[in-house]
């Protein structure tokens, strides 16, 4: 089993969620959050003032797949979480000892 980890970009959530849908992916967790990458910010003008923000938002998606699901979930993400812009994000997969469910006590790939 594996935790794959995105960040996207907050306005491709829908469209991302519709199709890990669609290939199986049965839930998600989804998280806003703030970060920044190589383009460090970006500048911009308010009220004629120049200010740095360096913190962009950011949607984080979270979901526990089995490990023969890992590559389609991952092309599925990149196909459509590409803008071929900078900022569209990065995908981190890592394993995952063990899962519970807590209402029924379902343990490992059942729980998921």
């Amino acid at each position: 089993m594996k935790l794959i980890t995105a960040i996207i970009k907050p306005f491709k959530l829908d469209d991302v969620r519709e199709a890990l849908s669609e290939v199986g992916v049965q839930g998600l967790t989804v998280t806003e959050v703030q970060g920044f990458g190589r383009q460090k910010g970006h500048t911009e003008l308010y009220r004629g003032a120049e200010y740095v923000v360096d913190f962009l938002p950011k949607i984080k998606l979270e979901m526990g797949v089995p490990s023969d699901r890992v590559e389609g979930v991952i092309e599925t993400i990149v196909r459509v979480a590409n803008t071929n812009k900078i900022g569209d994000g990065k995908i981190f997969v890592t394993s995952l000892e063990h899962v519970v469910r807590i209402r029924t006590g379902e343990e490992g790939e059942a729980a998921l």
